[in-house]
């Protein structure tokens, strides 16, 4: 008997699947050691009858047939999708009705707020919902609300919206009217379904948008489940969220709004479980544009999503796109580079003249082009005696440069790239590599921008931020932005297939929020209870799930975030690091010598560190000592870093107390009212964060149930900073 044939020594491994624009990525990675094991590409099929489905289903055959992996070892798959991105962006939606429900002087105010105005998605491509409104008594008969949805359908609509005023708190009457509707063979979703907030209009708003994409959604879904399943692969089928994390196919079927902006989502996912970034920005970069988002303390930053300039109460990662990428071509007018971007070489039809053979560029000119009919005519080429033409780039000229490491994507030729960037230099009087620095200053520039105003908006420390790369275009801009702004900046492994690695290493997530007015713990719990609940019924396993907590005492908002895995990591194979090891990751992140940093906190999985930084300011004159704080795990990777903390060890039997002394001594009573100071407890191989709440009471509660199932004298940890 050999090993393939022992089922106990059987690899497990996830398989990710990104579906692009013309090309479908697809990862194997090993389940234990978290290691890609393949990676293959193939055509993205839009035009099969099976859609993109085809493409997936054909990767799949191919990694099942090439690796020799049956697909009982499939313990995960998940794929991406742009298909409702797409259809908003494009206006290929569903017609909508909608019934809304209210009485009395509040149902005054309810009629107005769920008749939805034409919602623009594309030039001339308008969402324009059909529009009815009953009593809640009239919603109740089913004879009557049957009617109102035959006269919906006659008029054109294929899905129904039930909106009614505080349908969050009673959903009985938007559920009658969605049940009744599917009876009839039509598609519907209620407003409580997408969204537990209160606001009818911008709830509505969400159910719209929600409904408008249903159909489409829901064949892709139902198909490239049957197509997994075809391949005989049990593992459910997840897909990529909006928010870094996957849902099941039921689902899909349910919220498939959530799926917008999966793909920014899954490049991020991907520097989250794959890179272990803690603090630090995440630039993705292809051929036409970045992708930059913050990570903070381990966590992809959110806020609610726009469609068509209208706010929603979709949380989508907080990405800000730039014009300006890899294959971004030069603008040259009058002797000067006037600037690069946004038009793509893709968009012109040109290949990247680094790729190119340095001999078809002896004796070749600068031309100029308008890529579309809309662009200025300064857009420049470079054109061969044979007359075909290539684009400069800031991947040209990052490979004239020599930035580009050896391993990377974006490697090419730096004698093509030194040729082809000679007919520019002469136009603009300089020397081929002081052109391309201009290329890549003019283009870094644009995202340092972004990046010093992400700092500042989510009051990140630079002395622990990092610059991450991922896409294939990366190493063009990330290195030398990170260069410019004094900032580490580094590439991520495998940074062209990060975001099909996010796909396959993410997590189960979901989010609960409630306005509620001064929460109590009770309240807070229990709506902790509803996120670990919702996170579970999407796939997640109950013994993996943890939650995060925010409380906005001004909206008077609290949100409860749950994240889990769909199996159990076994960390069997992981590679455990000594303490030393971890001591000298620490330091490597505090930028000190490790002989300064001490152990000082300690739980099953986690070791805690401290050094005293010294800092001076106003040229020397004062001094101030910071005790800096960093979590390691012990595979070695910084899970948490603070610049300024306090760390107590604790038990199951006095954690409360220490938590309590600490937000005592470290709450802040500013202008701006009271402001508690951030807390995390550290239990076994969890990171518990208690940041964000408004009360010592609130923050006791949450800590009570997270320990409620250890022993009196367990180990935790307390780390305690001002915020």
């Amino acid at each position: 008997m050999n090993d393939r044939d022992n089922k106990s020594l059987k690899r497990s491994v996830r398989v990710g699947i990104d579906v692009g624009g013309t090309f479908t990525d697809v990862v194997v990675v090993d389940n234990d050691t978290r290691e890609v094991i393949s990676q293959l590409k193939v055509p993205t099929t839009h035009d099969a009858d099976e859609g993109v489905a085809l493409g997936i289903i054909t990767a799949i055959e191919r990694v099942l047939s090439e690796l020799k992996i049956s697909p009982e070892e499939v313990v995960f798959i998940a794929h991406s999708t742009t298909q409702a991105t797409n259809a908003l962006l494009e206006g290929d939606v569903a017609q909508v009705g909608v019934i809304g429900i209210g009485s009395g002087l509040e149902g005054l105010k309810a009629k107005i707020d769920t008749r939805i105005p034409k919602i623009e998605l594309a030039p001339k491509r308008f969402l324009d919902p059909l529009h009815l409104f009953v009593s809640p008594q009239a919603a109740a008969d089913s004879n009557h609300t049957r009617d109102l949805i035959k006269r919906l359908a006659a008029d054109g609509a294929e899905v129904i919206v039930a909106s009614e005023v505080f349908g969050t708190d009673h959903s009985q009457n938007e559920t009658a009217v969605t049940d009744l509707s599917k009876e009839l063979g039509i598609l519907a979703t209620g407003g409580h379904e997408v969204s537990t907030l209160y606001g009818l209009r911008t709830r509505t708003r969400t159910a719209v948008i929600n409904a408008a994409i249903l159909p489409k959604m829901i064949h892709t879904a139902t198909m490239t489940d049957t197509c997994v399943k075809r391949a005989g692969i049990t593992s459910p089928l997840m897909i990529m969220r909006s928010d870094g994390g996957v849902m099941s196919v039921d689902e899909v079927h349910r919220r498939p709004i959530m799926t917008m902006l999966s793909g920014p989502a899954a490049g991020i996912a991907g520097a989250l479980m794959y890179e272990k970034v803690s603090d630090g920005i995440f630039i993705e970069v292809g051929g036409t544009s970045a992708d930059i988002s913050v990570i903070r303390d381990g966590q992809p930053q959110t806020r609610p999503a726009r469609v068509g300039g209208h706010r929603t109460y979709l949380n989508t990662l907080d990405v800000r796109s730039l014009a300006i990428a890899g294959g971004s071509m030069i603008r040259e007018s009058g002797g000067h580079i006037v600037d690069v971007g946004s038009r793509s070489a893709h968009i012109a039809g040109l290949h990247y003249a680094c790729f190119q053979n340095a001999k078809v560029f002896e004796g070749a000119k600068l031309v100029h082009l308008r890529p579309t009919e809309k662009d200025a005519h300064d857009y420049t080429a470079i054109e061969c005696k044979n007359g075909e033409r290539y684009s400069l780039t800031p991947t040209c000229a990052a490979n004239l440069l020599g930035i580009i490491p050896d391993d990377a994507f974006a490697k090419g030729s730096v004698d093509a790239a030194r040729l082809a960037f000679i007919p520019l230099a002469e136009a603009i009087g300089k020397s081929p590599e002081d052109a391309a620095r201009e290329v890549l200053d003019i283009s870094c520039s644009k995202v340092s921008k972004q990046i010093d105003e992400l700092i500042v908006e989510y009051h990140l420390d630079r002395e622990t931020v990092e610059l991450v790369g991922g896409g294939g275009g990366s190493a063009s801009l990330v290195l030398h932005t990170g260069k410019m702004m004094g900032l580490p900046a580094r590439l991520a492994k495998k940074a062209e297939v990060i975001s099909t690695i996010g796909v396959a290493m993410a997590m189960v997530r979901d989010t609960v929020e409630r306005n509620v007015v001064d929460p109590t713990p009770e309240d807070i719990l229990q709506i902790r209870r509803e996120a670990v609940e919702a996170v579970c019924k999407i796939g997640a396993l109950p013994e993996t799930v943890e939650v995060q907590i925010e409380v906005d005492s001004k909206k008077n908002l609290v949100k409860a975030t749950a994240f889990g895995t769909t199996e159990l990591k076994q960390d069997a194979r992981a590679s455990i690091a000594d303490t030393d090891s971890c001591r000298n990751m620490a330091a490597r992140s505090m930028k000190v010598d490790s002989s300064l940093v001490k152990l000082v906190g300690e739980t099953a999985w986690l070791y805690v560190f401290s050094a005293s930084i010294d800092r001076r300011s106003f040229f020397g004159l004062f001094r101030s000592t910071r005790n800096a704080v960093r979590v390691v795990d012990k595979t070695g990777v910084v899970r948490l870093q603070r610049a300024n903390a306090e760390v107590h060890d604790a038990t199951r039997t006095n954690a409360a107390a220490t938590i309590e002394n600490a937000i005592s001594r470290l709450t802040d009573f500013g202008d701006a009212g009271r402001s508690l100071p951030d807390i995390h407890l550290l239990v076994g191989s969890r990171i518990v964060d208690l940041s964000g709440l408004a009360e010592m009471e609130q923050a006791v509660a949450l800590a009570n149930t997270e320990l409620e199932d250890l022993g009196a004298d367990e180990p935790v940890v307390v780390v305690a900073s001002a915020g």
